[in-house]
């Protein structure tokens, strides 16, 4: 496999590329987890599945994290039986990562097949970007060993770091001591790794001696209860070290004994290698749903919000269209203009007291076009324009009220950098070249109405503009709205302006003139809206992202569990289905007995240390403390875990 990119490979690279395109910009309950899962969902196939799955054969990658103070590196430089990598006396360690292997593996991490976010280096640095690489041949060839910062570091980077060496790893060597394996913070990472069928051996460091048959117990059984009942326990006793820093011999013997077996077995090796691959692979297919669903909460709560401001200018849009002709605009100065346009007051009290004399006036109005046309379109823009303002301010409010008592919408006001509780300040100038526009389009409306001989002798004595004009105030009393005293001004009102136009045009074409009039002001008004309403859409469409992208992922991850099925690997069990995860590891291999004498050579040379000299019991230097050499607890048939 290695080098040939196989179609799980593919299935992989394209889940990869779809994740790193999620965008969760809106903070819902459980949105900063989503981000952080979608974010480590990458480097987990960046770190470690795309790499480990066409490197199948790479050696196998031994992290050595745990707590602060646990003696991480002190176990490392004891198993390697030098020093490579320094512990640190005062914390937090800010130091970056060390990784010892064989110097024919090199090839395999000098590049960037594993970690690629990290810089390799050759020496020591406190760079938490980089990554220290050490070559020593007593680390056998198909093994290398990390050693991680602190998983619960004061410093952010390097709980970052620490997590991302972990995730990355084939095995994990979790070290905590006798004072904190009972900690939250490992056992947030061993769960995760039980959830995910990592393969984990846990070292107890640092227990008292006379606590040797107790405490490890202790751990045993809480690791069984929680999925790792199968996973290896060490137990190292609290012991001096020597003169360079290392741990004696006899105290992390069956540790070197154990990973020997593991470099110098292929099919041992191979084993843990499938196992956390198929575990990684399994975890990513079941959590990237989560994230598809994450991403449908935000699309949801952006619809909602789109919604409202777009049911607050609707509202606007309708209550223009009535205001503009139910009546409610031959008010005021428009229905004054009007009647200086028309004729008299005294003309409306005759008209009143005598309705035949309607035809008669209408006669004399059209030999010539009456003074006040200008007052009149004058009146009526101003009428419009206080109007449209009104309702643009109305629905601007709805909308910023709306919007404001939910926490998504607040969030994207808050990011407006603009009051958006009021009309746009431009609205003024727009909304009356609006309205300059329409009463243009109403002139050539009428301008282009074909009429018989007679009508257009007529309508040319009358004007454009006075044509025009009866037209708009027949257009605001289409539903004849009106009531109490106004009705016989502006009902009056309203039937001389018919009256004037069926002269002109017959009553059907006056109807269809309407009509279209009052279609082509209701378009201008929605439109001028829909600008307003634009600037709610633009913060919504900033946020918005790919609306496909849910889709993509979730079919993505179901083009990942085909390849699994289709290639009946153990991954398949363990990713077929997003919730189909095993809760349990399969065991990993044991000490073996006598291994000296199976191994034709050791995997890891025997460390060139002094050991801690003791007899009898007893620490030479008057010490009374029991010693009791390292103990590998294995599980027994026994109920509660390992013993």
């Amino acid at each position: 496999m290695v080098g040939r990119e196989t179609g799980l490979e593919t299935a992989l690279i394209g889940l990869r590329d779809t994740l790193t395109g999620v965008r969760l910009p809106i903070d819902l309950p459980g949105t900063a987890e989503q981000r952080s899962a979608a974010a480590d969902l990458v480097r987990q196939l960046d770190d470690y599945v795309l790499p480990r799955l066409a490197t199948i054969d790479a050696p196998l990658l031994a992290v050595v994290g745990g707590s602060t103070g646990a003696g991480k590196s002190t176990l490392v430089n004891s198993l390697v039986g030098r020093r490579v990598t320094a512990p640190g006396v005062i914390r937090p360690t800010t130091r970056s990562p060390v990784l010892v292997h064989h110097g024919s593996d090199a090839s395999w991490f000098t590049g960037a097949r594993v970690l690629p976010g990290l810089a390799r280096s050759s020496g020591a640095s406190n760079d938490t970007r980089s990554l220290q690489l050490v070559t020593d041949d007593g680390i056998p060839p198909g093994l290398a060993i990390l050693d991680a910062p602190d998983i619960d570091s004061v410093v952010a980077d390097n709980r970052k770091l620490a997590a991302q060496l972990l995730a990355a790893a084939d095995l994990w060597l979790f070290v905590t001591s006798a004072a904190r394996y009972a900690d939250a913070v490992p056992w947030d990472f061993l769960l995760a790794a039980a959830d995910r069928s990592a393969a984990v051996a846990v070292v107890l460091d640092r227990i008292p001696p006379r606590a040797m048959a107790e405490v490890p117990a202790h751990l045993g059984r809480l690791m069984g209860e929680r999925g790792l009942g199968r996973s290896p326990l060490f137990a190292v006793p609290e012991t001096d070290v020597d003169a360079e820093g290392l741990l004696p011999t006899a105290a992390i013997q069956p540790i070197r004994s154990w990973l020997a077996r593991l470099a110098a077995d292929q099919a041992s090796r191979s084993a843990v290698v499938h196992q956390t691959l198929d575990g990684a692979i399994a975890a990513v297919a079941r959590r990237t749903p989560e994230v598809a669903q994450a991403l449908d909460e935000q699309t949801s709560t952006l619809d909602q919000l789109r919604a409202e401001v777009d049911a607050a200018y609707a509202e606007a849009v309708r209550t223009v269209g009535v205001q503009t002709a139910d009546g409610t605009l031959l008010r005021g100065e428009v229905l004054a203009r009007w009647q200086e346009f028309v004729g008299t007051g005294e003309f409306f009290r005759a008209m009143e007291q005598k309705i035949s004399w309607l035809r008669d006036r209408i006669t004399a109005v059209i030999k010539g076009e009456p003074d006040g046309v200008g007052d009149l379109k004058v009146a009526v823009s101003s009428g419009l324009e206080a109007l449209l303002r009104s309702e643009a301010d109305a629905a601007a409010e709805r909308a910023d009220a709306s919007w404001r008592a939910n926490a998504a919408g607040r969030q994207l006001l808050g990011r407006s950098g603009q009051d958006l509780s009021r009309a746009a300040p431009d609205f003024a100038d727009r909304s009356a070249r609006a309205i300059r526009d329409w009463q243009g389009a109403v002139l050539d409306l009428v301008a282009d109405t074909g009429m018989a001989k007679r009508s257009r002798a007529r309508f040319m004595a009358l004007g454009v503009n006075g044509v025009g004009a009866a037209l708009m105030i027949v257009v605001f009393a289409q539903t004849g709205g009106i009531t109490g005293a106004e009705v016989g001004i502006a009902g009056g009102t309203t039937v001389i302006a018919q009256r004037v136009l069926e002269a002109v045009f017959g009553d059907q074409a006056v109807r269809r003139l309407a009509t279209t009039a009052k279609d082509e002001l209701d378009a201008r008004v929605a439109a001028l809206m829909s600008d307003e309403l634009l600037r709610y859409h633009r913060l919504l469409d900033e946020a918005v992202g790919d609306p496909e992208l849910a889709g993509r992922l979730r079919a993505a991850v179901e083009g990942v569990e085909r390849e699994l099925a289709s290639a009946g690997s153990a991954a398949a069990s363990a990713a077929s289905g997003a919730s189909a995860v095993p809760t349990a590891a399969p065991a990993l291999p044991g000490p073996p007995p006598a291994l000296d004498a199976q191994l034709a050579r050791p995997a890891i040379d025997p460390p060139r240390v002094r050991q801690v000299p003791y007899e009898g019991g007893q620490l030479l230097g008057g010490d009374d403390r029991d010693i009791v050499d390292a103990e590998l607890v294995e599980e027994t048939d026994e109920p509660g875990g390992l013993r």
